[in-house]
């Protein structure tokens, strides 16, 4: 087995040292006694969490009294077995100077190094291989893999040098602020993309909105949407079609997991065949089957042409007075959005056909507000996508 790292920090050249985990780490066990300190579990996608966060109150009752004290840069081995973490998981304390954590946790110290580093290394999945060998066929006590405190200190690890450890553990800890600075950022514009929606779409039976831009006072007329554009279909593809290359397509499933207000980038692609359906640019596409009728009562628009439109997809083609943005937005959050969810039929999966698309009443302002507001939505949308691709990008290197 290799002794050095693919990619290093300069300066740094020596093989790292083969140890097991005790002689580096010592236990830690008990508490004070102080009880009024936050009591913490472990969540393997998130980490360390308040209980009073993960399950709405405190579910240590009696127990917390036998708690673990943990002092910040102190860690736990969480041996839970969950989808995430098959072999249970490794956080260091660092949003608290204290804390009370389960005593079920295996909890300990680094004498000998970085505790983040070893955050990471457990991060890496690295130790699965030793941690496998101590658990017995189907035991498990308590939902917890059967992996004592001593067998756990006797895994074997590989440990570069101290100053080695603390430069790989800033520069993962460096771009964990990052990850969480870009997902904030995302959370907040689609809050407020979420309240500015509300304000600047007339409610029920109302011919104005709360919030308007500068020089628009007119009513908001109201129609059915079949009154003012055509309909028609994709055609029939379907994941299995999917290649590495080829001519580009959207498919339904993607409206919900992909694409925001405006598709503009399309990274899945088919071998086309006869007989396919073309964007022409414009187009407002909405899925024709979904899990649920919120999930379904969602619509894009395609921005350019050429792009195949998968089959269970309804396509919309708005007139000239009807901007495409404004129409999605619309559908996707205003009045057309609960009518849609409440015509979605269907147990298991809901559908959604053009002939109820058609019956849908649909609230517009003048052309001219339209494309402001669509706009403003769509900025609100780059930001969004922008601090998600940064985030997802900042999340793969980690």
């Amino acid at each position: 087995m290799s002794k050095k790292p693919n990619i290093r920090f300069k300066g740094f050249s020596d093989d790292w040292e083969q140890r097991k985990l005790g002689e580096v780490c010592s236990r830690v066990q008990g508490n004070d006694g102080r009880m009024d300190l936050p009591t913490l579990t472990i969540s393997a996608a998130n980490g360390w969490m308040n209980q009073e966060d993960r399950f709405s109150g405190n579910i240590a009752g009696k127990e917390q009294k036998n708690y673990t004290l943990l002092h910040k840069g102190e860690l736990s081995y969480n041996h839970g077995n969950s989808k995430l973490a098959k072999y249970g998981t490794v956080f260091s304390l660092q949003s608290y100077k204290e804390a009370l954590v389960p005593r079920v946790y295996h909890s300990f110290k680094v004498e000998e190094g970085s505790p983040d580093f070893l955050e990471y290394y457990f991060a890496t999945k690295l130790p699965d291989r030793e941690l496998g060998k101590l658990i017995s066929s189907g035991a498990r006590m308590d939902g917890l893999l059967n992996i004592g405190y001593n067998e756990f200190m006797g895994i074997q690890m590989l440990f570069p040098s101290v100053e080695e450890q603390k430069q790989i553990s800033n520069y993962f800890r460096d771009l964990d602020h990052l990850i969480t600075l870009h997902q904030r950022k995302c959370d907040k514009l689609k809050e407020l993309k979420k309240h500015m929606l509300k304000k600047m779409f007339p409610k029920n039976n109302e011919k104005f909105p709360e919030y308007r831009f500068d020089g628009f006072t007119d009513p908001w007329e109201q129609r059915k949407l079949g009154e003012l554009v055509s309909f028609s279909k994709g055609s029939g593809y379907s994941k299995g079609d999917l290649k590495g290359n080829g001519t580009p397509i959207i498919l339904y499933g993607r409206l919900y997991t992909k694409y925001e207000t405006v598709i503009s980038e399309v990274d899945t692609y088919v071998d086309e065949k006869p007989g396919s359906v073309h964007s022409i640019g414009g187009e407002v596409i909405v899925p024709g089957s979904g899990e649920t009728a919120e999930d379904i009562s969602i619509a894009s628009v395609v921005e350019k042409p050429g792009i195949l439109l998968g089959g269970d997809l309804n396509v919309i083609t708005p007139p000239d007075n009807i901007n495409s943005a404004f129409l999605a937005i619309s559908i996707s959050n205003g009045k057309p959005h609960s009518d849609m969810a409440k015509m979605a039929q269907g147990k298991s999966v809901v559908h959604l056909h053009n002939s109820d698309l058609a019956k849908i009443d649909f609230p517009y302002p003048t052309h001219e507000e339209q494309c402001e507001i669509s706009e403003y939505f769509s900025n609100i949308d780059r930001l969004i996508t922008l601090h998600r691709r940064k985030y997802f990008s900042l999340f793969i290197i980690s």
